[in-house]
């Protein structure tokens, strides 16, 4: 295939989850693509009409290789659950590149994983920024392309004060410092927009700008005050409804770090996004990097709009868990 023209076959893994569906959604409605979703066997995911489910085992080598020789695969996208086995993303892509996939999008999506002071202080980061070059390992054949879209906005404001500070169904929230310091963040759809716009690229332009390397994207540019504002406007309150408590980001970092030691999870949740929050900390990457929103086509988004579809889950009872 000419490298003027945009990748074609695109498989996807977990393509029925928080970040897969609107991914899967996204290339669908683009209409450029052939997908193929590989699932689990008896998997009951939900897939958009369109795309090819294939059942496979991911712990069997040669049925992976198989699945993706067999589809002629150009782009493979992984998402995975925060419970699935780490040695899951290792058994996918080293099968990936047996079967000569010359591109992955690794399960690693957050924030800047090439700032090398992120990468320092945080695991996630770090093992993100592994799980890319295990994948530029294999060699010429096979490169990565990153995500890098920042904290999932609707994930993060609705699971609670340890991770955006926020306790929406108590109007409770915790500032980190002084509240006002700025990151970047996307929400799901956004996500799957940015994926799609990168894949409706000729195939030369991923090469050259993206290939080992990150694609910087955001929904927004946000701190805590402007995410408590947007709230008010949403809720119909003011400051003096809730209670606003104001905890160093230090500080939060050292006792999320002890709660995980004690066995509480969320205490690495605390940290980490403790850690997001450090001013000039590398959580603004539009701020460090910029962004890639205009070669794909992105427009930033309305964070009321985004708020909002936050309330209404947080108020449904969601729960990914």
């Amino acid at each position: 295939m000419s490298d003027t023209k945009h990748l074609e076959r695109i498989a996807i893994v977990g393509a029925g989850g928080h970040v897969g569906k609107p991914i899967t959604t996204a290339l669908v409605q683009s209409g450029k693509h052939t997908i193929t979703a590989l699932t689990r066997p008896g998997s009951t995911a939900v897939l958009p009409p369109g795309v090819t489910r294939i059942e496979v085992d991911y712990n069997d080598h040669a049925a992976v290789v198989a699945v993706l020789r067999s589809q002629q695969i150009q782009f493979l996208i992984i998402t995975l659950s925060v419970t699935a086995p780490p040695e899951t993303h290792t058994l996918i892509v080293t099968a990936a590149a047996e079967a000569g996939v010359p591109y992955i999008m690794p399960n690693a999506y957050g924030g800047d994983i090439f700032d090398s002071a992120l990468g320092t202080d945080d695991t996630y980061t770090g093992a993100s920024l592994a799980k890319c070059r295990e994948i530029e390992a294999f060699g010429p054949a096979t490169a990565f392309v990153a995500l890098c879209c920042g904290f999932w906005f609707e994930w993060s404001l609705a699971l609670g004060e340890s991770f955006f500070g926020f306790d929406i169904a108590q109007r409770k929230v915790t500032f980190f410092d002084d509240g006002k310091t700025k990151i970047t963040s996307s929400t799901w759809d956004q996500c799957g927009r940015a994926v799609a716009g990168l894949l409706s690229l000729p195939e030369s332009v991923v090469a050259e700008k993206f290939r080992n390397g990150p694609v910087y994207t955001a929904s927004f540019t946000i701190s805590q005050r402007d995410i408590l504002d947007s709230l008010h406007r949403v809720l119909g309150t003011k400051d003096e409804d809730w209670e606003i408590r104001y905890q160093g980001t230090r500080e939060r970092v050292a006792e999320g770090m002890k709660e995980l030691s004690e066995g509480n999870r969320l205490g690495f949740a605390k940290a980490l996004y403790s850690r997001g929050f450090f001013p000039s900390g590398g959580g603004n990457h539009e701020a460090s990097k910029g962004l890639h929103n205009g070669i794909l086509g992105l427009e930033k988004e309305d964070i009321d709009g985004a708020v909002k579809r936050t309330v209404a889950m947080v108020e449904s009872g969601w729960s990914p868990f």
